[in-house]
């Protein structure tokens, strides 16, 4: 079992910045893959964003490319995503997710994830 801890939400005005982390424990070397999806209210949950370790590979959904980036500490199990540039239409809840192996063309597919976090609320207020 992989538990997944979110951090970082909160309220910003549009143009700000957050940065979330999350953190992993228990069978680390199960969260291989490491993502960050999101769900406004009466949508679907979305892909923002993914990375690898091995080889450190990243992905973003075209809507935060240039604007949000992915890192990760694997020393400390923790993944991060800076959200700059931040507008309305970003507020949602945040989830983290991981999984140990995941092919590249599946990291926009939430059902790839085995493992999430609760979630943070991340709002962009006009």
């Amino acid at each position: 079992q992989v538990q997944l801890v979110e951090s970082g939400g909160g309220l910003v005005q549009a143009g700000g910045s957050l940065k979330l982390s999350c953190a992993a424990s228990g069978r680390t070397f199960s969260s291989s893959v490491m993502g960050w999806f999101r769900q406004a209210p009466r949508k679907e949950r979305e892909f923002v964003a993914a990375i690898k370790w091995s080889g450190a590979i990243t992905s973003y959904t075209d809507s935060v490319k240039g604007r949000f980036t992915i890192s990760g500490d694997n020393a400390k199990n923790t993944v991060y995503l800076q959200m700059n540039s931040l507008k309305p239409e970003d507020t949602a809840v945040y989830y983290c997710a991981a999984d140990s192996y995941i092919p590249n063309y599946k990291l926009g597919d939430p059902r790839s994830y085995a493992y999430w976090g609760q979630g943070t609320q991340v709002t962009v207020s006009s």
